[in-house]
């Protein structure tokens, strides 16, 4: 096949147009073109620019040789690579009498895919998931954001799909993915019911309503290659002989015999994490991310990215990325930025608030919000792997009681915070956060180093993004759980650097930010416990 690259378009042109475009750069009549599949298409909003769709396509055509040939010093048209997966092993050449089942912890996106590939090679996975399939659990996360309710074990963390779940969806990462695991990503979500958009739309998402169906498909699909997904089911214990894993042990059930165990954990099993640590398994801390949600007009942000081309339904909802470095050598930046979205309460443990950014696949709320966080480092909170756990839990019980102890979260308008007074009363921007915010000073809600660098770098972004600082947008805290707080350092071959058979993926073992890169890993890690049922 021939990829064609940089293929302008305007972004109200006909159906055929692209055939059409495509015919006229390559010289080729219509005869000539077999098949077209468009691989990405992204959009040049810029404000002096006509609005346009910028295509990258692959094609099948007669004579591919001969094109080739023919545009050989054009960047622009080149062979296709091939994006297809490529399974690396099946369970039928596994040769042994006492083959145990490989076992997953953790049903997320990066235990989703883990299990996904295992099974499609023939493995038949047994999942372990400590909260409730996902219907269940979206009642239980309502309960918290209608009625103030937590349940420890079913929430924005824990249960079927992850973190993920109550998300803007986000499929896209700056990960380098050579082998194209993340179009087998992408291709599972479409099979699964996503829409086909997102396997060529530049920043693809889903949202939350849709992936809920997704996740329940995919499911299915890992049960009818003979998978088991066993919800409710808390990992609390490692039995480890030898310096190799021998199985786990769940609170209620019998222990589980494994010699192959996926820790696709998530960043806020806190409790597994310390369970791994006592148990002697290998790890660190590692750099993660605090500060706050801010919320802004949607309106505003569209005007200020896309000026004249705000509202049109084609581009759809504007999204911005920013990054500011402090005069305190603090890193500042804008995180999971979710258009036309909401902000979330998203702890997982009693008596702490936790905020988190979600979208709809419609991404038609009135406000857009991000997370503004400040980058920190191990050095912040000296006393071993485990001590960023306890720096975000102080956090995280500080905002309750900022917030009135009651899970509302605190906040403060943005005119008052970079005042550094409290603020009393809303302004035009209503905050979307349930059960509430309770409006506050959220200068004690964060080291010193961070409100100053936070405090910098709000007019700085007011540079870049006209609006930004408006007095009456909101800010509201604490946003802790950006990624996780340590990493179980891995080897080449995927498993734990001491403990054979045991390996650390996705987000919390320190190998993914985001739904996408997590889902990669799931895959790269399925990979790597199929070679090593092959070399026994």
């Amino acid at each position: 096949m021939i990829r064609i690259t940089e293929l302008r378009l305007p972004i109200s042109h006909a159906p055929e147009a692209l055939e059409e475009a495509i015919l006229k750069r390559l010289n080729l009549n219509p005869q000539d073109l077999i098949r077209t599949e468009v691989f990405k298409r992204s959009y040049d909003a810029r404000k002096n620019v006509a609005l346009a769709f910028i295509y990258t396509v692959d094609l099948s055509v007669k004579d591919e040789e001969r094109v080739l040939k023919q545009f050989v010093n054009d960047i622009h048209v080149r062979p296709s690579p091939d994006t297809s997966y490529h399974f690396v092993a099946n369970a039928s050449q596994v040769q042994t009498a006492n083959f145990e089942r490989p076992v997953v912890i953790g049903f997320g996106p990066c235990g989703i895919f883990a299990a996904l590939v295992l099974a499609q090679m023939g493995f038949k996975p047994i999942v372990l998931e400590r909260g409730k399939q996902v219907r269940e659990r979206t009642q239980d996360t309502w309960g918290l954001w209608r009625k103030n309710v937590l349940n420890p074990e079913s929430n924005v963390q824990f249960g079927e799909g992850g973190a993920g779940t109550f998300s803007d969806g986000k499929l896209y990462s700056q990960i380098k993915d050579p082998k194209f695991y993340g179009r087998k990503v992408i291709s599972e979500f479409i099979k699964a019911g996503a829409p086909e958009e997102i396997r060529y739309v530049a920043k693809p998402h889903i949202g939350t309503f849709r992936l809920v169906g997704v996740v329940e498909r995919m499911r299915q699909e890992i049960i009818e290659l003979g998978g088991e997904i066993r919800f409710s089911q808390k990992v609390i214990g490692f039995d480890i002989k030898d310096q190799q894993i021998k199985g786990v042990k769940i609170e209620g059930h019998d222990d589980l015999p494994a010699n192959h165990v996926v820790l696709a954990l998530g960043h806020s099993a806190r409790d597994t994490f310390e369970a791994l640590h006592a148990a002697g398994v290998y790890m660190e801390a590692k750099p993660f991310s605090v500060g706050f949600r801010i919320e802004h007009p949607q309106s505003l942000i569209d005007k200020a990215r896309l000026g004249p081309h705000a509202g049109n339904e084609l581009i759809g909802a504007a999204d911005y990325k920013l990054v500011h470095h402090a005069k305190n050598g603090r890193a500042v930046y804008s995180f999971c930025m979710c258009p036309g979205g909401t902000v979330v309460a998203a702890t997982s443990e009693p008596n702490r608030v936790v905020t988190n950014g979600m979208s709809q696949y419609s991404r038609n709320e009135r406000n857009a919000n991000a997370g503004i966080v400040v980058g920190i480092t191990p050095e912040d909170y000296p006393g071993g792997p485990l001590a960023g756990i306890e720096f975000q839990r102080a956090l995280e019980s500080k905002a309750y009681e900022l917030g009135g102890s009651t899970y509302e979260a605190p906040g403060q308008l943005v005119g008052d915070f970079l005042a550094g007074k409290p603020s009393t009363e809303f302004g035009s921007v209503i905050p979307s956060y349930k059960p509430g915010v309770h409006l506050t000073n959220l200068a004690d809600a964060l080291p010193h180093y961070a409100i100053e660098a936070i405090r910098e770098a709000i007019p700085a972004f007011e540079k870049q993004i006209k609006g930004f600082s408006m007095k009456d947008a909101v800010l509201t805290g604490i946003e802790t759980r950006t990624s996780s707080p340590l990493r179980i350092t891995r080897g080449a071959n995927f498993q734990s650097l001491n403990i054979k058979g045991l390996y650390p993926a996705g987000e919390g073992a320190g190998y993914a930010g985001g739904i996408l890169s997590a889902g990669v890993d799931g895959i790269k890690v399925a990979e790597a416990v199929a070679l090593d049922y092959l070399s026994k």
